[in-house]
């Protein structure tokens, strides 16, 4: 008997599938064990030694991979074929070997790229030993994101309150979004004018050319400044009189795109899908994993995080053999396409994200698959089948037309597709601002010489740009191009950062919140080095090295942390007040932009003598006036004439109108809870009718709310119409977790790309669609200890198992348990929760600033307050992790 162990449970299942009784095939529920989220978990004085805690969840599993080892012979480790499958593997085999349960046993290693049989059972014959370097990488790399998130982030709580955490690289591609909406404020938009003109042949046919020379002197794109530069050359060209100057034609080839990388997957699957990151992702692994098609879990496709673009001699072969079948011989090359990676610190260890079988077409899985899935999988299966398909053809005209003494010029382009090749099955999503080509946009035939008529001339105005703000797929795009982190990991990073409230999206576009601005200026000016682009990515070098066996990993760590060590000592002695210094010159220009009219945009609007400038409180920074205590305006951080103007609305109500319907007023008002609209006065002689008022939901501005917007607000929830499907209302409203749709019993949050004031009966639809449906709780059976039933439940984060008022989540991926799991998980728990009032109340003791148990009304307001929480607080804050 042999024992197999993988990551997770629907891994397991397809594999011992493929198997046969022979084996026994376990899951680890991904990593069993980590560093503690507590100072000195990396030590190093003691030569960066690490200790790490096996998670509560995993000891089940643990035991169970630990008793099937007894009656076996061997233990294979059959983990993800990267490095972090690689850390799984070497911490199973470390905690078996501290447990003494390998004693006597074969201990190998397997990996492969798909979970497929054929792939399986060679992998099975071809074992190997644990790669070290691999291990050593991955020890690096933790180590490092420990110091880094456990060193700095408690210099951000002290000197920057309110703050979160900071990152290796978290930090960075902040850095990167932050300086991109910079660049957007500064930005000045340039006025500029183009002209073109309609021409006609002699055989009576139109073409359009641009003016790209006028007397003598080549047009840049901004030359025509304003309309009278756009009209006095107007006046110029229409007395001219115009032929063919020349005809340029050439015939172009345009190839086909490599496979996909987990990272142009998670470009083209945002461009494209509209997916996010993470989304992708899981998807992927689910993919890879394997699903039920006609009783078989089958893997779609390989393993999905590779930064490697070549494909097995096999499946080029497979993939030639249907384009020839599918498509015909014009479609396929002479010779099979060899794709090389260019990308900067790329491992080519992994194939290309492929199909695991070329022939199994998007159609032939589709009704085994979920929407989702099905798009994601026929976008890899077209983009591997075409990157072996013949390049397209395009032919290509240029045509320009000059007046006679051919000082004036126009140029006509146009691009015919001859033959489609790839595209007939594959086209990349562009890029925001990426121009498009002139294809399909056909010419009218002409000669040298021909002479041509103008007909209309027309000068058009034009405005520049700011850049764009980053989309997911264009950040990720960014930070490969840098080095900066890894493909794998840009997922949580863009999570992490979202989930700590620094970036949001709006519009499918980061947008960095205040908070994350001050945080990136903060860093910027007292941890430059750290932030820097080179820095990251000569760093990822150097770990790539690592695990290519060219450089030692404690000799990495040493360098990086002599000079960090010594660059969070020079911060000890800074004072808050120099912070605040900084930062409120470096942020000036943000929070107080130049006023349109002219007036100091720091002036104070309550005292009219103070001056305004960046505070920072208990819970992070705000602006405040310089005559505090005297002086008490204070408003939260935003851009300065957007919040200066709403704070001045809601110094006290803000009359909107009359309500049309029943004439009482409309007002806007600040409340202890935030911003609402009233319909009424609280202030009436009828005490007995209580206005009626709706709160402002997260996006909706004070400055942004007028009579009209209110009087929606006030009629909330409003109804959108009944449901094709199941005839039931549907309705939108504003509730205690923001904007919702309604249908029946089931609620739908609605995101910020959804307006619950204008949400329609096909929008609201296609989102009640993604609502699963409640299932109620099912019993598991009978806690041994009291009888009582254990059960499980579906719930907003996920399935969970319930029990005497404890609740325990299932591990990640998991949607089913058996009964002797949830008690596992159960008692896990429920000792989890034990061990943590005692020390609530012990540090209780010491200040009331750390978390203690609850205490009535009257022990609150008699308890003492101290100013600051004491060091062994801070440190258990959870270290970011990238």
């Amino acid at each position: 008997m042999k024992v197999v162990v993988v990551e997770s449970p629907a891994k397991a299942k397809t594999i011992n599938k493929y198997l046969g009784p022979d084996y026994t095939v376990l899951a680890s529920y991904g990593h069993i064990r980590d560093l503690p989220a507590k100072d000195g978990s990396v030590r190093p004085d003691d030569d960066f030694a690490m200790d790490w805690e096996t998670d509560p969840k995993s000891e089940k599993h643990i035991r169970d991979i630990a008793q099937a080892i007894k009656g076996a012979d061997s233990l294979i480790l059959a983990t993800d074929p990267d490095r972090e499958g690689e850390a799984i593997s070497w911490h199973v085999r470390r905690v078996l070997e501290e447990r003494r349960a390998l004693k006597g046993k074969d201990v190998s290693r397997v990996v492969f790229n798909e979970i497929t049989k054929t792939a399986i059972l060679e992998a099975m014959r071809n074992p190997r030993d644990l790669n070290q370097e691999l291990v050593d990488a991955y020890l690096a790399r933790r180590a490092l994101d420990y110091l880094v998130g456990f060193t700095l982030s408690p210099v951000l709580w002290r000197k920057l309150p309110g703050s979160r955490s900071a990152g290796r690289v978290q930090s960075v591609a902040l850095r990167l979004i932050c300086e991109r909406e910079a660049e957007i404020e500064v930005f000045r938009s340039q006025e500029y004018w183009s002209i073109e003109a309609d021409f006609e042949t002699g055989r009576q046919s139109l073409l359009t050319a641009a003016l790209t020379h006028l007397d003598g002197r080549k047009l840049d794109k901004h030359d025509l400044k304003d309309e009278a530069a756009a009209r006095a050359a107007e006046a110029t060209l229409r007395a001219a009189h115009y032929q063919v100057a020349a005809v340029e034609r050439k015939q172009a080839r345009r190839h086909p795109f490599p496979p996909f990388t987990t990272s142009t997957l998670q470009q083209d699957a945002s461009r494209k899908l509209h997916l996010p990151t993470q989304r992708t992702m899981q998807i992927a692994q689910r993919l890879y994993e394997g699903i039920d098609i006609g009783g078989e879990t089958v893997g779609l496709i390989t393993y999905m995080r590779t930064d490697g673009v070549q494909m097995a001699a096999e499946a080029i072969g497979a993939a030639r053999d249907l384009i020839g079948k599918q498509y015909g011989a014009p479609f396929l090359p002479a010779a099979p396409r060899i794709y090389k990676t260019k990308a900067k610190n790329a491992q080519e260890a992994h194939e290309a994200i492929r199909p695991t079988d070329m022939f199994r077409r998007p159609q032939d899985v589709a009704s085994y698959l979920d929407r989702d899935q099905l798009r994601l999988y026929e976008l890899i299966w077209r983009r591997t089948i075409a990157s072996q398909m013949e390049s397209a053809v395009l032919d290509q005209v240029a045509v320009d037309i000059a007046s006679d003494d051919r000082r004036h010029i126009f140029r006509a382009t146009g691009s015919v597709v001859k033959f489609e090749g790839f595209l007939t099955l594959y086209r990349e999503a562009r890029d925001e601002n990426a121009e498009g080509e002139d294809e399909n946009r056909l010419l009218p035939d002409v000669a040298e010489g021909e002479a041509m008529e103008r007909k209309d001339l027309r000068a058009a105005q034009h405005f520049t740009q700011p850049p764009p703000r980053y989309s997911e797929a264009a950040l990720v795009k960014k930070m490969e191009e840098l080095g900066i982190g890894r493909p794998s990991t840009y997922a949580s990073i863009l999570s992490v950062l979202q989930e700590r409230d620094y970036v949001r999206l709006d519009a499918r576009r980061f947008v960095p919140e205040d908070r994350g601005r001050v945080v990136t200026a903060f860093l910027e000016n007292f941890f430059q080095r750290y932030v820097q682009y080179n820095f990251t990515a000569d760093l990822e070098n150097q770990l790539d090295d690592v695990s290519g066996g060219r450089l030692d990993w404690k000799a990495v760590l040493r360098q990086f942390w002599q000079d960090f060590s010594a660059a969070v000592g020079e911060t000890k002695d800074l004072r808050v007040s120099q912070v605040l210094d900084t930062l409120d010159e470096v942020l000036g220009p943000h929070f107080f932009p130049a006023a349109a009219d002219g007036h100091d945009p720091r002036h104070c609007p309550t005292c009219q003598a103070g001056r305004l400038s960046l505070k920072l409180g208990k819970f992070g920074a705000f602006i405040g006036c310089s005559n505090y205590p005297e002086c008490r305006y204070t408003r939260p951080l935003s851009m300065g004439g957007e919040a200066a103007g709403a704070e001045e609305a809601l110094d006290g109500p803000k009359l909107l109108g009359d309500d049309p319907e029943t004439g009482l007023p409309v007002s806007l008002r600040k409340g202890p809870y935030g911003t609402y609209v009233q319909l009424g006065d609280a202030d009436a002689e009828d005490k007995k009718v209580k206005p009626k008022r709706v709160s402002l939901y997260r996006g909706l501005e004070p400055a942004a709310v007028t009579l009209e917007v209110a009087l929606k607000l006030l009629s909330l929830p409003r109804q959108i119409g009944t449901h094709p499907e199941s005839g039931l209302m549907i309705s939108a409203g504003v509730g205690r977790f923001g904007p919702y749709l309604k249908h029946g019993d089931a609620y739908k949050s609605l995101g910020r790309e959804d307006d619950v004031l204008s949400v329609g009966m096909n929008r609201a639809v296609e989102l009640l669609a993604q609502v699963k449906p409640k299932v109620p709780a099912r019993e598991l059976g009978a806690h041994p200890a009291d009888g009582k039933p254990v059960t499980l439940s579906s719930g907003r984060f996920g399935p969970y198992v319930s029990h005497g008022g404890i609740n325990a989540n299932l591990p990640r991926g998991r949607d089913e348990i058996s009964l002797e799991e949830a008690l596992a998980l159960l008692a896990a728990k429920a000792e989890k929760q034990g061990k943590a009032a005692p020390k609530a109340r012990k540090t209780a003791a010491k200040t009331d600033d750390t978390a203690a148990p609850r205490k009535t009304a009257a022990k609150k307001a008699a308890a003492p307050k101290k100013a600051t929480a004491p060091k062994k607080a801070a440190a258990k804050k959870a270290a970011p992790k990238e």
